[in-house]
């Protein structure tokens, strides 16, 4: 089962995208249900979640609690996502093994999924949300999650927490 590390935004932070989105629609979208929404730390692919949960609990451990605001929609080829900005999150995600993927990292949150083949399919969204920019909240707590497809639908279950309580200097 592919495992991954995230951070989860609040409830606020959470109302706050739906409200920006509306009821969405739009041709081949493949919206992302709130409860899954997540900003990915590390992508671990199939892994077992138990070594990979003790494996993560030593990277994490004395890491602080990082400050993050959501922000404007963009794209990669098929996916609208909204931007994450914050102090120190960059830095986590490296300790959480962000970039072992051989690509480099950007923290963002999946809103949707389109076809690849319509990159201009997304344009709409990326205008209607580009002054869009949440609270900025603390994130205290990081989790390893698992996810498992079910007729075509992806749901993710958290299966450990990790707490980011390190004191800043």
């Amino acid at each position: 089962m592919p495992v991954f590390s995230a951070l989860i935004p609040p409830e606020g932070v959470l109302d706050q995208v739906a409200a920006a989105l509306g009821t969405p629609g739009g041709e081949g979208f493949r919206w992302s249900a709130r409860e899954n929404w997540h900003i990915t730390l590390g992508f671990y692919g199939a892994d077992d979640p138990a070594e990979r949960g003790e494996w993560l609990a030593g990277r994490l451990a004395g890491a602080g609690p990082v400050g993050l605001r959501l922000e404007k929609a963009a794209t990669f080829p098929g996916v609208l996502w909204l931007s994450v900005s914050g102090t120190g999150l960059h830095e986590l995600a490296a300790k959480a093994g962000a970039g072992s993927e051989g690509r480099p990292y950007v923290a963002h949150l999946t809103l949707a999924r389109f076809p690849r083949d319509r990159p201009d399919a997304a344009s709409a969204w990326v205008e209607r949300l580009a002054g869009f920019t949440s609270e900025t909240w603390t994130a205290t707590e990081a989790v390893l999650m698992s996810s498992d497809r079910e007729q075509g639908v992806s749901h993710y279950r958290v299966t450990r927490s990790y707490a980011l309580n390190r004191a800043r200097a």
